[in-house]
């Protein structure tokens, strides 16, 4: 998950040789708890198969790759108005992103947890909060606060298939690689209801998705790196939830990608988002950016606060072979109003459509070096020219009457079609008159 890690190997044997500190214990041992759930409990609790219901716990650790909770072996526990702090460092990055490993609270091996109005303090590195690992395990939360402080802690993940469930939940991260929501290697899946995610730290995104992460009515930001980022084959899907991201090191709102890590398998990622907003106020960084992967972008309704000259960006970067790593974008706008430009390099192609009334106003390609971009726009839908742009082809039946197109306005501008291409035979080599004195011209790359 973009980051400096020891070898998978390496992680793999310490994560086995080191567990969470609690691979051995039993009811009787020190530093786990009784079933007494009428009293209050201070040290870290492990739990192997079985079932149990606790309520008005508090459980601590500051011991090296501990959790304050730790569930496996398809154990069920239930915990309520409890209270769960860890301060203790990680011994490895990998164990704890890819297993959980020093997670504040953590369930494996087809394990069950529920939370419900619990407060997770976690102060160490590498100390996810909430973290669920392997098939059949799952974690449901109801109104709980989740506080992460330091490197490589994010809020809650889930990964090898884990669930997470969170209802009404508030969760707060605030070291670097530490998003907010999500999974990583071998993938998971987490439903968001309601509640708030911010993640302050550099590299943190609200959301990191190499599963299936859905949030519905949420409030989801990053002060600090992207609002959300998709690796691999993956997806995010966001219903009348806000989004925003800020300018980090990596200075974009949402990111596809690809980084050939192994966290990830795929080359594309899918966002959806319905309703809501999604706001990006730098001014330098594209609003969504695509590398090295398929971007499939949709959105329905959404209200877009984009302050960038760039609505969407596609192109090579640092991961992938050069050559074939830019990005490929299919991008759907259905009711939305859009302001930016959209570039892309010589390794990168688009499909976008335009309907529902939605509205561009920008340029596409005006430095002309994007592999193929095809634009379809219905009867409804309008695009702005902000500059000369390049097009392979243009689908505007709608908006075509004779030689005129009257839903595009040029501002004086040309727009160029590749009257070579098969897609631009319907434009038969012609050239069409714009609103506000430009053209429709074909050109021949």
């Amino acid at each position: 998950m973009m980051k400096n890690t020891v070898s998978y190997l390496a992680a793999v044997l310490i994560f086995i040789a080191s567990g969470c500190s609690g691979d051995k214990a039993t009811d009787s041992t020190p530093g786990t708890v009784t079933d007494d759930t009428t009293s209050t409990s201070t040290g870290y609790y492990y739990q192997s198969g079985g079932t149990a219901i606790k309520a008005n716990q508090t459980y601590t650790s500051s011991i090296t790759d501990t959790s304050g909770v730790r569930v496996t072996n398809a154990g069920t526990l239930t915990l309520t108005n409890s209270k769960i702090t860890t301060g203790g460092n990680t011994t490895s990055e990998d164990s704890s992103s890819f297993y959980g490993l020093n997670a504040g609270v953590l369930a494996t091996s087809g394990s069950k947890i529920t939370l419900t109005g619990c407060s997770i303090t976690t102060s160490g590195t590498g100390a996810n909060g909430v973290f669920a690992t392997g098939s059949g395990t799952s974690i449901v939360l109801s109104r709980d606060t989740i506080t992460c402080t330091k490197d490589g802690a994010h809020g809650v993940d889930a990964t090898i298939a884990g669930l997470l469930t969170l209802t009404d939940v508030i969760i707060s991260t605030a070291g670097a690689h530490g998003a907010a929501i999500s999974t990583d290697r071998g993938g998971g899946t987490v439903t968001v209801t309601g509640g708030r995610a911010i993640a302050s730290g550099q590299d943190s995104p609200g959301i990191y998705s190499t599963g299936t992460i859905t949030a519905h009515d949420a409030t989801i930001s990053a002060t600090g790196s992207e609002a959300a980022v998709i690796e691999g084959a993956n997806f995010i899907t966001l219903t009348n939830t806000v989004l925003s991201g800020a300018k980090g090191s990596r200075d974009r709102g949402l990111m596809i990608y690809q980084s050939m890590s192994g966290d990830a398998q795929g080359t594309e990622g899918t966002f959806t988002m319905t309703g809501g907003s999604f706001n990006w106020p730098s001014t330098t960084g594209p609003a969504m950016y695509v590398t090295n992967s398929t971007g499939v972008i949709t959105l329905t309704g959404v209200t877009v606060n984009n302050s960038s000259a760039t609505l969407i960006k596609a192109g090579a970067d640092q991961w992938g072979t050069t050559g074939s790593n830019g990005g490929t974008v299919i991008f759907t706008a259905d009711g939305e109003t859009l302001t930016g430009n959209i570039d892309l390099d010589s390794y990168s192609s688009m499909t976008a459509s335009l309907k529902n009334s939605s509205s561009l106003t920008g340029h596409i390609d005006a430095a002309n070096t994007a592999k193929a971009i095809a634009l379809t726009l219905d009867a409804t839908s309008t695009w702005t020219v902000t500059a000369n742009s390049y097009l392979t082809s243009l689908s505007d039946a709608g908006g075509i009457s004779g030689t005129s197109i009257t839903n595009i306005t040029s501002n004086g501008h040309t727009v160029y079609y590749d009257a070579s291409a098969t897609a631009s035979s319907p434009l038969g080599g012609k050239t069409y008159t714009l609103n506000g004195g430009g053209s429709l011209t074909p050109q021949t790359k």
